[in-house]
């Protein structure tokens, strides 16, 4: 599958409709992020399971926002409608791969239960104080 652009009006319906989301946020000036683009690009049609989405930041300031985009390229890994994974940076083809295989592997079951865990760790922490 080739890389599709988001924006305000399919990013929720993207990542809701979706198992895997993998978003590179970008910009026409960034230099890295034009180095990574042919990699992502390549990546992304060996795994035609996965949406590989990217995001102008320049055009999407409030969705860069929202995320806390801080630095270029960044990518972030949506797996069942949570954020997984998040780093800025450029990676090789091998470790996105390896980012790609990991997820498509990991327990969601278990990665729910730390999620409750840590919120219900929070919860008895912010009735104590």
């Amino acid at each position: 599958m080739a890389t599709i652009e988001l924006n305000e009006s399919n990013l929720e319906s993207t990542v809701t409709d979706n198992d895997i989301v993998i978003i590179d946020f970008w910009a026409p000036w960034c230099g890295p992020c034009k180095s990574f683009a042919p990699i992502y690009e390549e990546v992304s049609e060996k795994h035609p399971n996965v949406v590989f989405a990217k995001i102008n930041t320049e055009d999407e300031q409030a969705i860069a926002a929202h995320f806390q985009i801080r630095s270029i390229p960044t990518l972030m890994v949506f797996r069942e409608q949570i954020i997984i994974f998040a780093e800025a940076g450029m990676l090789p083809a091998a470790a996105l791969e390896e980012v790609v295989e990991r997820v498509q592997t990991l327990d969601m079951d278990k990665v729910r239960a730390e999620i409750e865990e840590a919120q219900a760790a929070e919860d008895a922490a912010a009735k104590d104080s």
